[in-house]
């Protein structure tokens, strides 16, 4: 059988009724003190008192008595500190009970920071996937556009290639046109010269012979005395 002040007591009647127990305690206490006293005095006067000497079964009658007292003390004094321990427990409890109400306020606090930066947190993922969503839909676009404008700098450079083949062929031809016509021209100066050295031939011959008809023609018409005279003045004509 357990002892009644080895019974496990709620917490809450301890915080309640503190001052109650400690006067139950030491009404207990007293009590078993006085009873403690008057069993030993009344031991002690059997022992003293007795006109014939005890037998053998009545000192170990007293004895186990006297042991069974001390014993009893022993178990209060071990009762007295365990309820000394017990009420340290108690206010040990209360503090931590204190504490635990602190750190579960700490705690709520913190898990409502905590959903609030969940709820952030999920924000934010939504606008990052809306922002990586554009940007695919901005890069097939800009892939699209460098595809389009690389078939035109292609089709560009194509054209490019052509002209400049164009441009020098026509320059390779011009420049063949212009070395036959330098040497046309060469051989148009050339007959020029020919043409020109001949007409000047021609011309004096023409002068000779013109200077040769006059001559004769006056010889042929004026008389002798004055045939010196047209000789002379044909002679500068034909100079002329």
């Amino acid at each position: 059988m357990i002892s009644p002040f080895f019974k496990k007591k709620d917490p809450v009647d301890k915080q309640s009724q503190p001052g109650m127990v400690q006067k139950v305690q030491l009404s207990e206490e007293q009590g078993e003190e006085v009873e403690d006293q008057t069993a030993g005095e009344t031991l002690a006067g059997v022992v003293t008192t007795g006109k014939a000497p005890l037998d053998k079964k009545s000192l170990d009658l007293i004895f186990s008595v006297e042991q069974i007292i001390q014993a009893r003390q022993h178990a209060e004094t071990n009762i007295n500190e365990l309820q000394d321990r017990l009420t340290h427990s108690s206010s040990h409890v209360e503090r931590l009970n204190r504490d635990m109400k602190n750190l579960n306020k700490v705690i709520e606090e913190r898990e409502k920071n905590v959903r609030e930066l969940e709820h952030k947190l999920i924000e934010k993922n939504l606008k990052v996937d809306q922002v990586l969503e554009d940007y695919r839909e901005l890069q097939t676009t800009l892939t699209a556009e460098i595809e389009e404008l690389k078939s035109a700098i292609d089709l560009e450079h194509q054209k490019y290639v052509n002209l400049i083949q164009k441009h020098n062929e026509a320059h390779a031809e011009k420049l063949k046109k212009m070395n036959d016509l330098e040497e046309k021209l060469g051989r148009i100066e050339t007959e020029n010269a020919h043409l020109r050295q001949k007409y000047d031939t021609i011309r004096q011959e023409k002068a000779y012979l013109s200077g040769m008809i006059s001559d004769f023609t006056n010889r042929m018409t004026v008389p002798f005395g004055n045939g010196s005279t047209l000789a002379g003045r044909n002679d500068e004509n034909g100079d002329t």
